[in-house]
């Protein structure tokens, strides 16, 4: 097993290392240069179609608004709460400074990664819109690749079928069962049995019960948990100032060690900001496409737009609410019963909880159901990658075993299991960016005339 698991993290070393960082970096940059900044530019427009209520024009399965919190759902997870806590404990407050870079990129990528699923997306024997990486890559690096794209999905479909039980399901429900047993002394089992009687409910009613549910719980609980956050840096708002200043110095000067903080250079700064960036919002893993291949739209564009708020949301304001409780609260140079310093979920939890009485409690709530909506947005994501590769008729197999993974993994932490999902996730990326650096001029040359067509629209009398 300890030979298994030391394979697994080689492959999650190159999964996750630098070399693949980098590429998710240079492809955000070249598709927001490519894009001429349009994601940027256009963040107020995407938030006026986001809140469009006339009926969306077009064929699919869920109204926009619905996809986007259906993608929503899988990112805004314990990355939002633990994962910018381990950036700040292993990277230092500068750690930030790049979850923030990769994100303004990342917004660019994710457009196009929705773009490409309107654009190739198909409809399955049931009537129903499927699309995501692995359509765009058969459908589209296929029109003048076809072997390479079919390749390209075939791999995309693999990695993520099985990713989706780790990451999306094993991961969350044994941290949600932790968080709930630390906090409010529930027995393990008892929150496996809840969580999967309540995903086999959701599941079973597909897409739009997905969407519905998503479309109601994850704005609740992201107003609720960011409302939570800034009571804290309104209460820490003379610290505020300092803890930006922190942000912005560590990003290029190494931090020094202070409290239970050991300390961190600017690399670690960038590796730990990019990976813990790319672990929370996911652009570039190509997971969000699937669910906005579902959209009833018209326009890949339209879509594409609402889907890059996905990245804004996710990180420059779910992350950066959490990076600011830590920072103000002081938490990050605290030490815990064994001198070390805080990290993870624990910390997150000690910055709200030393700031507001019961604080611990609200990192727990919201952890648990951040976990709860991952594992309905990835079981989407998985069932996508296995009809793919299997075809509907047998989906109702992936729902038995992802109803019996939430029962099992609530009660049981295989390591293994940890470091194959993490490997596996990461993986997905490859043919993912491959495919968009390769649909580029189209993502372009659709994004050009939309926009044209858009401005002369406004200039007719």
């Amino acid at each position: 097993m300890d030979r298994l698991i030391s394979i697994i993290d080689s492959v999650n070393a190159f999964a996750w290392g630098p070399p693949m960082l980098g590429m998710l970096g240079v492809t955000g940059v070249l598709l927001t240069l490519g894009l001429v900044f349009m994601p940027w530019r256009k963040i107020g427009y995407g938030f006026r179609l986001l809140f469009d209520r006339s009926d969306p024009a077009g064929s699919g399965e869920v109204k926009p608004f619905n996809a986007l919190m259906t993608a929503l759902s899988a990112t805004v997870g314990t990355g939002n709460i633990a994962g910018v806590a381990t950036a700040i404990a292993l990277g230092g407050p500068g750690a930030i400074f790049y979850m923030w870079l990769i994100a303004l990129f990342g917004m660019a990528t994710k457009y196009a990664e929705a773009v490409c699923a309107v654009t190739y997306r198909e409809v399955d024997q049931n009537g129903k819109h499927v699309g995501g990486p692995m359509y765009y890559l058969r459908n589209g690096v296929g029109e003048f690749a076809p072997e390479l794209g079919k390749w390209l999905g075939l791999a995309f479909a693999v990695f993520g079928a099985a990713a989706a039980f780790g990451i999306g399901n094993a991961v969350q429900v044994n941290s949600m069962a932790a968080a709930l047993d630390n906090s409010f002394s529930v027995p393990h089992w008892a929150t496996g049995v809840v969580v999967a009687a309540l995903v086999a409910v959701v599941v079973i009613g597909g897409i739009r019960r997905i969407g519905e549910v998503a479309g109601r719980l994850v704005p609740a609980m992201v107003v609720l948990y960011v409302g939570a956050a800034v009571v804290v840096v309104a209460i820490n708002i003379v610290d505020v100032p300092a803890a930006i200043g922190l942000i912005f110095t560590h990003a290029f000067t190494p931090a020094a060690a202070t409290g239970g903080f050991a300390g961190a250079a600017v690399a670690a700064a960038i590796r730990f900001g990019v990976a813990r960036g790319v672990f929370s919002n996911e652009s570039g893993l190509g997971s969000a496409a699937i669910a906005h291949a579902a959209a009833q739209t018209n326009s890949p564009v339209r879509q594409g737009v609402i889907a890059m708020l996905g990245t804004f949301i996710d990180t420059l304001v779910v992350c950066t609410m959490t990076a600011l409780v830590i920072l103000t609260s002081g938490a990050w140079t605290l030490t815990g019963e064994d001198g070390a310093g805080l990290t993870a979920a624990v910390l997150t939890s000690t910055a709200f909880q030393t700031s507001i009485m019961g604080g611990q409690y609200i990192v727990t709530i919201a952890l648990a159901v951040f976990a709860f909506t991952t594992i309905l947005g990835w079981s989407y994501y998985g069932e996508r990658c296995w009809q793919y590769l299997f075809r509907e008729k047998s989906l109702w197999i992936y729902r038995v075993f992802w109803v019996a993974a939430a029962l099992l993994f609530a009660n049981v932490k295989v390591e293994l299991v940890w470091h194959l999902s993490d490997a596996l996730n990461g993986l997905m990326a490859i043919p993912n960016l491959v495919g968009l650096l390769l649909l580029a001029p189209m993502v372009f040359k659709v994004t050009r005339d939309y926009f044209n067509d858009l401005d002369g629209r406004k200039l007719e009398p």
